[in-house]
């Protein structure tokens, strides 16, 4: 059970990463783009940043 938590945080870790290196420098070369979706980039770096310590923390366990 364990295992599979730390797998799907991690798929969902990597996958969050794909998106958001490809969204970021396009909201950030739209016209007024940080003003139109400072909460997109926000709420998106602090999900990473959650998941990100979640990995580290589940990693201890599983190995």
């Amino acid at each position: 059970m364990l295992l599979l938590t730390f797998q799907a945080s991690l798929l969902a870790l990597v996958a969050l990463s794909f998106v958001m290196v490809v969204a970021i420098p396009v909201i950030f070369a739209s016209p007024n783009g940080w003003d139109n979706n400072r909460s997109f980039i926000l709420l998106g770096s602090a999900l990473w940043t959650v998941l990100v310590l979640l990995v580290g923390i589940l990693n201890s366990f599983v190995i």
